[in-house]
């Protein structure tokens, strides 16, 4: 499906340097295209800086689905719980919620796993065309990634979740494992670990080093990367015109100085393209240009920890929803959904629920010496599915909403959105995520 109806581009405005936005700019780079990347913050302050790092096209799924309403609704608004709904009048939020609630079933978790699986195939491999491209810090797929419980009783979710997951045509390779099998893999597991599942096709990456090094690959490409300025508004409606988005810098003061392509202009800048990569921002800036589409912060908690016996790969805490990865010589532990609004202030409560959820099941873990207490906000969408593609403007894609999949995903849809720049065609594999649908 042919989407341009303007000559061929040279320029183009990438707002937003996490993943997605880096991975963007490099490859309308490679493509020959002049690139600005806008970043409100800092390259990877959002999301993309504190996660979990994993890189799990195995587990990557809707996050909508049934179990959710098997907890039953008023467990989500309760702090403790893994997935938390602040009472409040917010339009937004009852929108997406509304809309979430649909989508937790069955049938409409099958549908947006079906658009999901043919991403999951080619994720790894995005990953590593970067590092062919030249990107200095490689992912770690040599380690295990294991999942464990404190009864055996409790991996049936799990071992349900890999099976419909095979169901919907996506590899789902694992091993049973007893208690005493985790621990010889994961020393750190506590006794109280019973049973766990090893999970294979994984890889992880330490977010921080992966987003700095992406950034100098970006660099050295040639592209412009100008932290502290925050879009305000985009336009693009008129096919004849280049695009434009209007910003201030982190002030609040339009920001002054030279007029060049890519530099400051004023409060407006322009190119032949503009790509929206501003995570859970985006709903804000994407409503101009017809996406309708609601876009809510689901906010993710992390923290680092010393370890007596650091674990060589991920360690997987499903029933506890804790995620937990070996960064730099500590323990990055990581958890909970809440859906509040981006650059709200981080609720101490829900970092304590991590550590009672976490403690008993790790030994040697020194929850008393917590560093990097860090909150994030990740774009989620109603039916699970990132919005990835053209919008009413056909100067104007998005790329974003991955919810907790945008490590796992980030590098391909850059790749896929520069060849929608580059071709005028919209790959196959991105028609159901539309932001127009």
């Amino acid at each position: 499906m042919a989407t341009r109806r303007f000559p061929q581009p040279r320029t183009a405005i990438v707002v937003g340097a996490g993943i997605v936005g880096l991975s963007t700019a490099h490859h309308l780079r490679r493509a020959g295209l002049e690139v600005t990347v806008l970043e409100a913050e800092h390259v990877g302050a959002g999301a993309s800086w504190g996660n979990a790092g994993w890189l799990t096209p195995t587990l990557t799924i809707p996050l909508p689905d049934p179990s959710i309403l098997a907890a039953g609704l008023r467990a989500l608004a309760s702090p403790s719980s893994p997935v938390y709904v602040p009472l409040r009048a917010d339009p937004n939020l009852l929108r997406f919620l509304a809309g979430f609630l649909r989508h937790c079933t069955w049938d409409a978790w099958r549908r947006s796993m079906a658009a999901l699986v043919p991403l999951n195939a080619r994720a790894l491999t995005a990953y590593d065309t970067l590092a062919e491209h030249g990107l200095s810090v490689p992912t770690r797929a040599e380690v295990p990634f294991v999942a464990a419980y404190a009864r055996e009783t409790d991996r049936a979710t799990l071992l349900h979740e890999l099976r419909i997951i095979a169901e919907s045509g996506q590899e789902a390779p694992h091993e049973l494992l007893d208690g005493d099998g985790v621990r010889a893999l994961v020393p750190a597991a506590s006794d109280r670990v019973e049973a766990g599942v090893l999970l294979h096709g994984t890889r992880h990456i330490d977010p921080p080093r992966f987003l700095e090094a992406l950034a100098d690959l970006v660099r050295r490409d040639g592209v412009r990367i100008v932290e502290g300025l925050r879009v305000t508004s985009v336009s693009g409606g008129d096919p004849r015109r280049p695009a434009g988005v209007r910003v201030v810098d982190h002030t609040g003061v339009p920001p002054r100085g030279r007029t060049a392509r890519g530099d400051h202009d004023g409060a407006h800048h322009s190119a032949d393209v503009v790509v929206l990569a501003s995570g859970a921002r985006l709903g804000e800036l994407a409503h101009t240009v017809g996406v309708r589409r609601v876009v809510q912060a689901g906010r993710g908690y992390s923290f680092t920890v010393p370890v007596e016996h650091l674990p060589s790969g991920p360690f997987y805490l499903p029933a506890q929803r804790v995620a937990c990865t070996p960064l730099r010589g500590r323990l990055r532990v990581a958890g909970m959904m809440e859906f509040r609004r981006p650059g709200e202030p981080l609720d101490r409560r829900r970092i304590e629920a991590i550590r009672r959820a976490a403690e008993p099941m790790i030994t040697g873990a020194d929850f008393d010496d917590r560093q990097q207490e860090w909150v994030g906000s990740r774009p989620c969408t109603t039916d699970g599915l990132p919005l990835v593609g053209p919008t009413r403007s056909p100067r104007v894609l998005l790329g974003g909403g991955h919810g907790m999949w945008g490590v796992t995903l980030g590098p391909l849809t850059g790749e896929l959105l520069a060849e929608t720049v580059v071709t005028g065609v919209v790959p196959e594999v991105l028609r159901p995520l539309d932001p127009l649908r």
